[in-house]
């Protein structure tokens, strides 16, 4: 009998971060950080382990929508569905009544990133391999078989992508060794989110310097004096040749972002984030222009492939920030690593949540391997919170992610963390007052 998909699980699971402020920035200044967890099973009984994060409340709403892609992966062929993802995606993300509640946005569209997510899980699973090598050791022509280039061809061509991914070809060998052997560069957000004080915010900007990280982030948006004191400080903390990115998490109207950002541009920050909506393309194109040199960053929000494409095509953006969870996926993160190379903007991942550490690493060292070929001006973001929670956790060293040897995305939560953190029957939130 042919292996099947025999089910798939959705479990809401939630920690609860905002006891202690960890995640808090100028927007969310409480979150609870969360997964939409997904298994899928097959009859041989593999499994495969993704999920969509979101910071809680509406947290069952995202399940919800997983839930509703269950029959178009229950009973399909194993073989079927790894021998082309970009179709099962493309047919995760088209469904003519599901694509009415995006299209290709918002929460339908975060549960076809879970279902894909755990996809490629499976198929490292399968394949034994670590899905950034399983990613970096498919030919150009596989990899380009992912992309739905249905609206992307007036930015990025079919043959545009296989010249890229032929080009680096060559070194894909050398740049495996180095990365087995050194990693890849990380930055730390964890000292400078916006609930914490000043004390912890210096202590943990000493320490993340001293255990090898180059660039740290902070949390602006809520208070311009508070924000100019506490940039202050970190640069006094590291000194002026680590990188101090800022992160605003959407707080600023175009104008009000140039104008706060003014007064903080003599303390140096290397980039400011999402300065304003996640949607505002040429209001990033502003902002851009009128606070240079300090770099403009945005993607976590980004819907999808085509607000990327229409961002670089802009000059909206000095770096590209990718989520694993808020596109379709890894078959759609794909076409957006190929996109940035394609304008040569630097991707350093946003990993601020549950499991994105774990999975966006991927994404990253498959772009070093096999894509822009370069760690130039590339770091991913690194969050010390939850990974304990995981099977197969991040581990870093001396400010490096080191690559992942075990097989599969990184997604999967241990059984025992999802019982007791399950909304709202687990232990943990039964137990809270």
């Amino acid at each position: 009998m042919t292996e099947q998909i025999v089910s798939l699980d959705v479990s809401d699971v939630r920690f609860p971060t905002s006891r202690e402020l960890d995640g808090s920035d100028a927007m969310n200044p409480e979150p609870d950080y969360s997964a939409t967890y997904v298994t899928i099973r097959t009859s041989d009984s593999a499994q495969g382990h993704g999920l969509a994060f979101t910071v809680g409340r509406g947290n069952e709403v995202q399940a919800a929508a997983v839930a509703a892609l269950r029959p178009l992966v229950v009973g399909r062929s194993v073989a079927e569905l790894l021998a082309d993802p970009g179709a099962f995606n493309r047919e995760l993300v088209g469904d003519s009544q599901l694509r009415w509640l995006g299209p290709a946005k918002g929460v339908i569209h975060m549960a076809a990133a879970a279902v894909d997510n755990a996809l490629w899980d499976l198929a490292g699973r399968l394949a034994g391999k670590p899905v950034w090598r399983l990613l970096a050791e498919m030919s150009p022509e596989q990899l380009v078989s992912l992309v739905d280039f249905r609206y992307l061809r007036d930015a990025l061509t079919p043959e545009e992508a296989l010249d890229i991914l032929r080009g680096a070809a060559p070194g894909r060998e050398e740049r495996t060794r180095r990365l087995l052997e050194r990693g890849f560069p990380a930055y730390t957000t964890t000292p400078g989110w916006l609930g914490y004080t000043d004390e912890k915010l210096v202590r943990l900007a000493r320490e993340a310097v001293a255990d090898g990280f180059r660039q740290i982030k902070l949390k602006v948006g809520a208070d311009a004096e508070a924000d100019r004191r506490r940039l202050s400080l970190a640069r006094e903390a590291v000194g002026p040749d680590v990188r101090i990115a800022i992160d605003a998490n959407q707080a600023w109207g175009v104008a009000e972002a140039i104008d706060w950002l003014r007064p903080l541009a003599p303390l140096d920050p290397y980039w400011i984030e999402e300065p304003t909506s996640p949607d505002d393309i040429m209001g990033h194109a502003a902002i851009r222009r009128a606070v240079a040199p300090i770099r403009v960053a945005t993607g976590e929000h980004c819907q999808n492939q085509v607000m990327f494409k229409q961002l670089l095509q802009a000059g909206a953006i000095d770096v590209l920030q990718l989520d694993a969870s808020r596109v379709a996926g890894v078959t759609e993160n794909v076409a957006i690593l190929l996109l940035a190379a394609r304008f040569g903007v630097p991707v350093c991942p946003h990993a601020g949540g549950v499991g994105l550490c774990e999975m966006v690493q991927h994404l990253a060292m498959f772009d070093y391997v096999a894509v822009s070929g370069t760690t130039e001006n590339r770091v991913i973001e690194y969050v010390d919170h939850l990974h304990e929670h995981f099977t197969a956790p991040v581990t870093l060293r001396d400010g490096h992610y080191l690559a992942p040897l075990t097989p599969g995305l990184g997604a999967e939560l241990r059984p025992e963390s999802v019982a007791a953190h399950r909304y709202p029957e687990g232990p943990v939130w039964r137990e809270l007052p």
